[in-house]
Order: C-alpha cells, then sequence, then structure tokens
C-alpha cells in the first residue's frame, strides 16, 4: 500500500499548482530557456520525487534547479550539482551509474530514495516561507509512507532543517537540544532514525573548494557504513 501511495501522490505533485510565483517562473524558464539548451524540450512542471520506494537511505534536497531538474524532469539531473550528487551515490554503491543526464538514461537507485524540501524551481534559488509550507505536505507523506528509512541526508541547511523538522512531525518527537547544520553533522534522532548534513553540492561550494569530492564522498560512505551495523 505504501508504494501505491507513493507513486499516486508523485502524480499529484506533477500537477500542483499551489505556488503562482513558481508556476509562473518554471513555466516562463520553460519557454524563454537559455542557449545552450535551445534545442531540449523543457519539462517545466514540479518534479516527482525518485528512487528505491524500499529504501533505507533518504535524501533531502532543497529545489530543482531552473535548467536542471526544471528541464530535464528528474531531480539533480542535468547540472553540476547532480554529476557531483549521482558519482557519490554510484561509488557507495546506491546508483547503477555515476551520472544523470535525462528521464530515459537507464539510471537506478538502490536502498535510496531523493526528495527535496520544494519541488519547482524557485526563482534565484531561494524559496518564500510560504512555498516551503505548501510543500510539506509531500515530504511528510513520503516520510511516512518510506517505511524502511534509516538514514537521513539533509543537503545544505535547508535540506537538513526541513528533513529534521519533518522526522520529528511524522514520528512524533522533539530534539533538545536542536541540531545543528554543518558539513558531516551527525545526529540519532531516535532507536530507528539517524540524520546527517552535507554541504550542498553547487558550484558556489564545489567552485570554492569548500566541499571537495573527498569531503562529499565521506558522507555517503558514511551512509553506507550506518547501514551496516
Amino acid at each position: 500500500m505504501s508504494i501505491k501511495n507513493l507513486f499516486n501522490l508523485q502524480k499529484q505533485i506533477i500537477a500542483c499548482k499551489q505556488c503562482p510565483r513558481l508556476v509562473a517562473w518554471r513555466e516562463q524558464t520553460a519557454r524563454e530557456k537559455v542557449k545552450r539548451f535551445a534545442e531540449d524540450k523543457y519539462w517545466g512542471k514540479p518534479l516527482p520525487s525518485f528512487g528505491d520506494p524500499r529504501a533505507r537511505f533518504l535524501i533531502v534536497g532543497l529545489a530543482p534547479a531552473a535548467h536542471g531538474g526544471n528541464r530535464t524532469g528528474r531531480m539533480f539531473t542535468g547540472d553540476r550539482s547532480g554529476d557531483w550528487l549521482f558519482r557519490a551515490l554510484h561509488k557507495a554503491g546506491f546508483a547503477n551509474q555515476p551520472t544523470s543526464v535525462h528521464r530515459d538514461d537507464g539510471l537506478q537507485l538502490t536502498d535510496c530514495y531523493i526528495t527535496a524540501t520544494a519541488r519547482c524551481a524557485p526563482p534565484q534559488n531561494k524559496l518564500t516561507t510560504e512555498e516551503i509550507a505548501n510543500c510539506r505536505p509531500y515530504l511528510l507523506r513520503e516520510i511516512e509512507w518510506l517505511k524502511n528509512v534509516r538514514v537521513v541526508l539533509g543537503l545544505g541547511r535547508i535540506g537538513f532543517d526541513n528533513a529534521l523538522s519533518a522526522c520529528e512531525e511524522v514520528y512524533s518527537f522533539k530534539m533538545i537540544p536542536r541540531p545543528k547544520f554543518g558539513h558531516g553533522a551527525e545526529y540519532r534522532l531516535n532507536k530507528k532514525l539517524t540524520l546527517l548534513g552535507t554541504f550542498h553540492p553547487s558550484q558556489q561550494n564545489t567552485f570554492t573548494g569548500k566541499l571537495t569530492e573527498a569531503r562529499f564522498d565521506k558522507i555517503f560512505r558514511r551512509a553506507r557504513q550506518l547501514l551496516q551495523d
């Protein structure tokens, strides 16, 4: 039943139009495109989540990129952040290939599920509080229906904070003191769940050296280790 619920939820997400600002931006971006993707047909809709419905490892990101997921229709696909993410997942044994280029490229995730705080590309990569709140029920339902999850990874501060608060709501607990975001942050939330944090693999972090490939890979090795304990 949970797998069927997850499938039906993704159809609801794709049809969502709750946030007028995000609807206008994602559709405008899909029409106007950018020169390097001028021949591509953009997805231009909210992004469904992606991965193994029996996953023990859940990744919570921020939102799609305007010319990445908003173009390809798959989370973290078609941009530099995705290059880093799927390479790391492949190294840790969660993905069958190190790249994610488009929805039909044969990529499969094993024991891993990828979702996000918001499903539409926001202008300047910035969401409003109301937009995050509008998307929150989707994340809550996913956490509720992903029955096997044991490790949750928040990508960036927003992904980390929203993953934490969603887990608290679904599982009815409150962390005191409040877990603080940081690269390599690790918190045992309850008997079942461990929360990890990492800097987001954005160009701002990877181009400046704030996040290196070695530091990023270490997070995924830790997730794998936690699942083997």
